[in-house]
């Protein structure tokens, strides 16, 4: 199942709150942010896109 926008934002804020924790490790921790890199670059994109569609929609 593809996630939508809210909820790659959610997990990223989620992934954020963890590694504000101090009982990660570093391996832990780096996994955690490259998670964290992948849901917000894919969240960009569907913004990108939705942005792309209202634009041509104002065309």
């Amino acid at each position: 199942m593809s996630e939508n926008f809210e909820e790659k934002i959610k997990k990223a804020e989620e992934i954020l709150a963890n590694l504000n924790k101090d009982e990660l490790t570093l391996a832990q921790s780096i996994a955690l942010h490259k998670q964290g890199q992948v849901l917000i670059e894919e969240a960009r994109e569907i913004l990108e896109k939705a942005k792309l569609e209202v634009v041509s929609v104002d065309e």
